[in-house]
C-alpha cells in the first residue's frame, strides 16, 4: 500500500542545525519525503556552523537530509531557497547565488493570492546576536548544555512511562525576560513586514512556532527541528498551515513500505483538507 503523499504549493521550514548532535535531520528528512512541493525555502540555521567551527559532528543523518533536499531539486525540479541564518552566517559570503533551481539569498518576498509575505530568517531583531556576538555564542552553548540534560532527563521519563517534556519550553515559558523577548521579536518583524508593503511575514530563528496575526499582520514563525519538530506550508488556494511533525507522523504506518526505484514512494494524493487539524 502507498504512502499518502501531501501536495503544496510550497514548504517553508528553518532551525535544521545539521552539525549537532540535537539535529532532527532524520525526521526532517522523512517530512520533506513525503511532501510535493513546488518551492522549498530553508529560512536559515539550515547548517549549524557555529557548531562545526567548536565542537560539532556531521553525521549520516544530516547527509541523507541535504541528499534528499537535491533529490527534490533533481527528480521533481523543486525550486530551493535557502535564507542565511545566524548559525550559517557564512551564506552571507554567498549571497546572491543562484545555481539552476537553487538559489541563496538573504531574504525574499513569497508572491501569494493573499498578498506578499516577506520571508527572512528573523536574526536582524536579535539585540544581543547584532552587538554582542560573545555573549550570542555563550548563550549557544548554554542552550546545547540544556539540551544534553534534556536527552537524559527524557530518557528517564521514558523508562518511568511518560512523554517527552522540553526543559527549555518549560524555560521560556516561565521566565519573564525570555516571554517578553519573544513578544518584542514578533512584533518587529510583523512591523518590517507591514513597512515593506507585505501582509505577512514567515521567520524562524527563536524556535517558537505560530501562525497568528499581530496588528494585521500575518505572523508565521516555523519552529525548529532541534525540539518542536514544525514546519509551514503554503496550500495551492494560498492557505497556511502550521505543520508538527507528531501530527504529519501519524499518517505514515511503519515500518515503511518499498520504495520506487527512485528512492521515492508512489504518490498517493492526500485532500488539503486531511490536514486542516495542523494548523494553530
Amino acid at each position: 500500500m502507498s504512502k499518502p503523499i501531501l501536495h503544496v504549493r510550497s514548504v517553508i521550514l528553518s532551525d535544521v542545525h545539521l552539525g549537532t548532535p540535537h539535529s532532527k535531520a532524520e525526521e526532517a528528512a522523512f517530512f520533506l519525503k513525503h511532501v510535493r512541493c513546488e518551492r522549498l525555502i530553508l529560512n536559515g540555521d539550515i547548517i549549524d556552523g557555529w557548531r562545526l567551527r567548536r565542537d560539532g559532528r556531521w553525521t549520516a543523518a544530516h547527509t541523507r537530509f541535504v541528499r534528499r533536499v537535491l533529490t527534490m531539486v533533481q527528480k521533481r525540479e523543486t525550486e530551493v531557497i535557502y535564507l542565511r541564518g545566524n548559525h550559517d552566517d557564512f551564506v552571507g559570503r554567498l549571497i546572491p547565488l543562484e545555481l539552476g533551481l537553487i538559489r541563496m539569498e538573504e531574504d525574499m518576498i513569497l508572491e501569494t493570492p493573499a498578498g506578499r509575505y516577506l520571508v527572512l530568517h528573523g536574526d536582524v531583531f536579535d539585540g544581543v546576536i547584532k552587538n554582542m556576538v560573545f555573549l550570542a555564542h555563550l548563550g549557544d552553548i548554554g542552550y546545547a548544555l540544556l539540551l544534553r540534560l534534556n536527552r537524559v532527563y527524557n530518557a528517564w521519563r521514558r523508562f518511568r512511562g511518560k512523554d517527552y517534556f522540553s526543559l527549555s519550553k518549560a524555560i521560556k515559558a516561565r521566565v519573564k525576560q525570555a516571554t517578553s523577548f519573544i513578544g518584542k521579536f514578533e512584533e518587529q518583524v510583523a512591523a518590517l513586514a507591514r513597512s515593506r508593503g507585505c501582509v505577512g511575514v514567515i521567520c524562524g530563528h527563536i524556535h517558537t512556532p505560530a501562525n497568528k496575526w499581530i496588528g494585521g499582520v500575518h505572523y508565521l514563525n516555523s519552529g525548529d527541528w532541534v525540539e518542536t519538530l514544525s514546519a509551514i506550508v503554503e496550500h495551492h488556494d494560498g492557505r497556511f498551515e502550521l505543520i508538527h511533525f507528531a501530527d504529519f507522523v501519524r499518517r505514515f504506518p511503519e515500518p515503511p513500505p518499498a520504495e520506487a526505484e527512485d528512492g521515492e514512494p508512489p504518490d498517493h494524493v492526500v485532500p488539503a483538507a486531511a490536514f486542516h487539524g495542523f494548523a494553530t
